[in-house]
């Protein structure tokens, strides 16, 4: 929570000198990487500079591309859309440019709309930039008081700062509650400072600005491939009945327990997407029937971090979740489903990442995506367009095998 403020309350700004950055030690060298806490000898190569990332992962032909548009981004102080699919690897494609603007002594602020990607990003950075102090905010965060080159937060946290930023990277800019907040939009730009870089990133950028790319008048950079080279599993579309009037007499309708018994059976994690947090409360006892282990999950959950932790680490064997974990949340080997896909809490939008859970690790590249419905509907049938044009273009490109 933001907390409360009044009118009275007073408010602090920073008006000193820079916050300095602690000594750049990572030395690269061809082939190798020598973190050193001493000056380097003068026998060393001469070819050599100064790096904050310790990450040794290699880029794919995409990711490569879209790193180089990020990097420039940050060289020229200007906006770029990163349109990648599901699973591309964002996350990697910003290392290089995070690290330029480091090295630069510019300060970066990562901003997600869910609290669930902030628990996600922050370890990840961490790890790769273990020099520097990464601060991650967040309703609750013990971080919030805390200065840091690289701020990963919520878009709430940001009407916190004013003129901050000299980087400024919005994750999943399409996402609820950030696209249609007008003042979470207006907090992004209050946090940035008068020149900055702004980086977006998506799957499913809007109608707006998918037009605005199509016709030139918006950079941007797109991958329509995830790294590990797999096409993006295409979901199936089941006709499973009335479900609301099934769960209404207290039973599960016999498709969507077929396919849940499957997953029991076989010992395979699943998530299962319902429109409503009230249908969810009269399922879960239903489907604990057929496993005790089984867990939902909502906004509102006060174990909402516990049971997403639980998860990651497959102590459940399928969690009953609304939209909450469409985005932003990676569980290496499952099989999703939707029931009730054509509700209009499941847009296209909403439909195509819920797909992107799935396939999302190279040493498990494929799944199941099922959409149950009692009736098709327009963004049911533009999600899966939308998943096969991606197929098509990476196919089309030489970025999937």
């Amino acid at each position: 929570m933001m907390g409360r403020v009044s009118s009275c309350t007073s408010l602090y700004t920073w008006c000193g000198p820079p916050v300095g950055y602690p000594p750049k030690t990572t030395i690269k060298v061809p082939r190798q990487k020598i973190i050193r806490k001493l000056p380097p000898p003068t026998n060393l190569p001469t070819k050599l500079h100064h790096s904050y990332l310790t990450w040794e992962g290699e880029l794919s032909p995409g990711q490569k591309l879209a790193s180089q548009a990020a990097i420039e981004a940050v060289n020229t102080k200007t906006d770029i859309l990163i349109w990648a699919v599901c699973g591309a690897g964002k996350t990697e494609v910003l290392f290089e440019a995070i690290d330029k603007a480091l090295l630069a002594r510019e300060r970066i602020c990562i901003a997600t709309p869910r609290t669930d990607v902030v628990l996600e990003l922050a370890p990840r950075f961490r790890k790769v930039f273990p020099q520097l102090k990464v601060s991650a905010l967040y309703g609750g965060s013990e971080d919030r008081h805390e200065y840091a080159p690289l701020t990963i937060s919520t878009t709430h946290q940001l009407m916190r700062f004013e003129k901050a930023f000299d980087v400024m990277i919005v994750d999943e800019v399409d996402a609820f509650p950030f696209s249609y907040d007008d003042s979470l939009q207006w907090a992004v730009k209050k946090s940035t400072k008068h020149e900055t870089a702004c980086l977006f990133l998506t799957a499913t950028p809007n109608e707006k600005w998918q037009a605005e790319c199509k016709y030139g008048k918006r950079n941007y950079v797109k991958i329509p491939a995830r790294y590990h080279r797999r096409p993006l599993p295409v979901p199936a579309f089941k006709w499973c009945g009335d479900w609301k009037k099934q769960f209404g007499k207290g039973r599960i309708p016999k498709m969507v327990e077929a396919w849940v018994k499957e997953r029991l059976n076989s010992d395979k994690q699943a998530l299962l997407f319902l429109p409503h947090i009230e249908l969810m409360e009269k399922a879960l006892p239903l489907f604990r029937k057929l496993h005790l282990g089984i867990e939902s999950v909502h906004a509102e959950d006060p174990f909402r971090k516990e049971k997403v932790e639980k998860m990651r680490q497959k102590k459940l064997p399928l969690l009953l979740t609304t939209t909450i974990l469409e985005r932003g949340v990676t569980f290496p080997n499952i099989d999703v489903a939707v029931i009730g896909a054509e509700d209009d809490i499941f847009t296209e939008a909403a439909l195509v990442q819920i797909a992107g859970r799935v396939g999302r690790s190279s040493e498990f590249p494929t799944g199941d995506i099922t959409f149950f419905h009692h009736g098709r509907t327009k963004a049911m049938i533009k999600a899966l367009i939308h998943i096969d044009n991606m197929n098509k273009e990476a196919l089309r490109k030489g970025l999937i095998d």
